[in-house]
């Protein structure tokens, strides 16, 4: 079954983490592999399957900023941090959104340092669909360093939103950062776009942090969030 008439036949219109990046994956879009853990004995057991370290993060339809609910727990590299972290991350969540649904915790390696970069989308009341592209993190609330297009979008239009940012330099190679693989980043924003074509339903999507490489790119944390019916 398709994963978004699967969360409509839930009631919800909000993905966890594990369900935005297994729909992202269906369309192709590299993204952190991320596995939910409903007990403490299963975090553990996953963050040996993936390899320490790991972090740990609330899984939740709602509680849409994990970090709110202090519900974030990075670099854990012994199953000991790990079982501590589940614990912790629990007790956080249950004290400041006791009403919320909890799942469990979705457990991922740690990702290797990168460019943060954030791609989003919106919907305009009067153009429809827009993406966002920008650096990612804490950096996109402090800087508000965005460019923006309405999808769908063509090749020429996400060459020139990476190009648009004041960031830029930084992707090219600052001092001793290394340059990061632009075209992969604009392949990126066409793939998103295009999803978002496809899938009318969808109300917003965000993929922060993306971390941008010599190599690649790849999204360590998704969201995304459907139209009500």
């Amino acid at each position: 079954m398709n994963i978004l008439a699967n969360i409509r036949d839930k009631g919800r219109t909000i993905l966890t983490e594990t369900e935005s990046k297994d729909f992202l994956k269906q369309a192709e879009i590299r993204v952190i592999e991320t596995r939910l853990a409903k007990s403490k004995e299963e975090a553990v057991s996953k963050s040996h399957q993936l390899g320490f370290p790991v972090v740990l993060k609330i899984a939740s339809p709602d509680i849409l900023h994990k970090s709110d609910a202090r519900g974030v727990k990075l670099g854990l590299r012994t199953a000991k941090q790990v079982a501590k972290a589940y614990d912790d991350i629990l007790r956080n969540a249950e004290e400041i959104y006791p009403r919320a649904k909890i799942e469990g915790v979705s457990v991922q390696k740690m990702a290797r340092s990168g460019v943060e970069i954030i791609i989003g989308m919106f919907k305009d009341p009067q153009f429809g669909p827009v993406l966002m592209f920008g650096l990612g993190g804490i950096l996109v609330e402090v800087l508000k360093d965005v460019s923006f297009r309405i999808v769908p979008l063509a090749k020429r239009d996400a060459t020139e939103m990476v190009r648009e940012i004041k960031g830029y330099p930084l992707l090219g190679g600052y001092r001793d950062q290394e340059p990061v693989d632009i075209p992969s980043l604009e392949q990126l924003l066409l793939q998103v776009s295009n999803l978002v074509e496809q899938n009318s339903e969808i109300k917003e999507l965000d993929l922060n942090p993306i971390f941008a490489y010599q190599d690649g790119a790849v999204a360590a944390d998704a969201r995304v969030i459907l139209e009500e019916e």
